[in-house]
C-alpha cells in the first residue's frame, strides 16, 4: 500500500512537493474527522476508511473559499461513515477492559 499522501497526490493529480505539508495537514485533519464521524482510528489498509479521507482532502484541497458546494460531497461521505460504523465496531473503551 502507497502511503496516503502519496495516494492523495495521484488521486488530485499533483507533481512535485510544493503542498507536501497542506496536504500532509488536510490527511491529519480529514483522519481525525473520520475518527469524529465513526468512533475508528483510521487503518491505512482499509480502503473504504483511506477513501473517506481521500474525499474530505479533495474537497477541502479544492474549495478553499469560505463557502462551497458540499451536498454530494455530504451524501457521499455520510453513507461512507455509516457503513464504517456498522461494518467495523469501534474498539472497546478501556475503562470497559
Amino acid at each position: 500500500m502507497i502511503p496516503v499522501v502519496e495516494h492523495v497526490k495521484q488521486f488530485l493529480r499533483i507533481d512535485g512537493s510544493e503542498d507536501d505539508m497542506l496536504l500532509t495537514s488536510l490527511i491529519a485533519a480529514a483522519k481525525e474527522y473520520v475518527k469524529n464521524a465513526t468512533g475508528l482510528t483510521v487503518d491505512e489498509e482499509n480502503e473504504l476508511q483511506i477513501l473517506a479521507v481521500t474525499m474530505l482532502v479533495t474537497h477541502w484541497y479544492e474549495n478553499r473559499e469560505p463557502l462551497g458546494q458540499a451536498n454530494m460531497l455530504e451524501f457521499s461521505l455520510n453513507s461512507i461513515f455509516l457503513q464504517l460504523s456498522y461494518c467495523y465496531p469501534p474498539p472497546p473503551d478501556p475503562v470497559d477492559i
